[in-house]
């Protein structure tokens, strides 16, 4: 057996030149060996110059060859073990599966950077239960794996928030809206981070505050947030329930424990599917502003949403005016602003993982 690399370049001086490299032949079973050199060189090719390079791997055997299909019924989602990014995958994925039922739903950690790299080149045996119709992956440390195992797999490859590779080496990016993306046929602008929150049938007289901390965009004012709290419970008297998140300051927790009319159940506490179940179900939510995937995530479950104000720190953070323009769509109400009682819900219904999950199957995908 003996493996062939080949090289097509369309720019530089003198016009198109192709260049290939063919090691000697090998026994069956063997491993294939490229220079570290010329591997480096491919990739760096590979990715940079996408549009007027191609770099193809192949190895020629006696015998016949046989080409493996995708699996059409499994989606797997390269994880890099962040709650936040893994919550937004498992968002679209599910909305997946509910418009397509049966389908298989797999996660794997991100490969090693050597691992990854040499898949990008050279391909390699699949690290995988079975070939998957799309891969899905949020966070900077799943880009690589993402774009080895499109390589590797020939199949589509979906990244979930604005990467920092170019955009153009993915199939499909699902960007913020807040994140300005640019007008392209493989990026979709999304209304917030995608969730996994669906609504149900809303049971009269609850409330959930949720409550973040402080960011690099945003400061936190306890005592503000404090007075906030109490004065809403004191306002609309229904059976509150209070969340925290891991930004929260434990002395923040520790008051909000002392709280009256409060059931204060800390982040740490909760299983995974706590808070979708308890926003489902749930009328009212009240968000601290600073926490913008939560806020979201209550509009998501379709509850009425309110946010108690957070001094901010960067005045022009495109967080800030994401939430300014929740604002002027009266989708969210200020806490500054709100008369007391209980909210109105907003007329406008939000589901960015069904739409996105609809585009991607309208794409064939899956």
């Amino acid at each position: 057996m003996s493996l062939l690399v080949t090289i097509t370049s369309t720019r530089g001086k003198g016009g198109p030149k192709t260049y290939h490299c063919h090691n000697r032949r090998t026994r069956p079973g063997a491993t294939l060996r490229l220079c570290p050199i010329m591997v480096s060189h491919c990739l760096l090719i590979s990715l940079l110059r996408r549009n007027e390079t191609t770099v193809a791997f192949g190895c020629r055997a006696d015998g016949n060859t046989k080409e493996v299909g995708p699996d059409l019924g499994s989606i797997l989602i390269i994880s890099d073990g962040k709650a936040g990014h893994l919550n937004q995958s498992l968002g679209l994925a599910d909305a997946l599966v509910r418009l397509r039922p049966g389908t298989v739903v797999e996660k794997m950690e991100p490969l090693s950077l050597a691992k990854a790299l040499a898949m990008l080149v050279m391909g390699g045996q699949m690290p995988c239960k079975r070939r998957p119709a799309v891969i899905i992956g949020a966070g900077h440390g799943t880009h690589l794996t993402l774009l080895a195992f499109r390589r590797c797999l020939n199949v589509p490859a979906v990244v979930v928030m604005k990467p920092s590779l170019p955009l153009r080496l993915f199939d499909l990016c699902l960007v913020p809206e807040h994140d300005s993306p640019p007008s392209r046929s493989n990026v979709i602008a999304t209304r917030g981070a995608l969730n996994r929150m669906q609504p149900g049938a809303k049971k009269p007289g609850t409330g959930m505050i949720l409550v973040g901390g402080p960011s690099q965009d945003s400061g936190w004012d306890e005592e503000l947030l404090l007075g906030g709290i109490k004065e809403l419970v004191h306002s609309d008297p229904r059976r509150w329930q209070l969340t925290t998140s891991r930004r929260t300051p434990d002395s923040t927790l520790e008051k909000l424990k002392s709280l009256a009319g409060v059931e204060v159940v800390p982040v740490g506490e909760t299983a995974q599917d706590w808070l979708p179940r308890q926003l489902a179900i749930t009328e009212q939510c009240w968000v601290t502003e600073d926490s913008v995937s939560m806020i979201y995530e209550a509009l998501s479950a379709g509850c009425a949403v309110g946010v108690f104000e957070v001094p901010w720190t960067r005045g022009k953070s495109r967080l800030l005016q994401g939430i300014v323009e929740l604002k002027k769509r009266h989708m969210v109400t200020s806490f500054s602003s709100w008369s007391g009682g209980a909210l109105a819900r907003s007329c406008e219904r939000l589901n960015e993982s069904k739409r996105c999950a609809q585009l991607i199957i309208e794409r064939g995908w899956l």
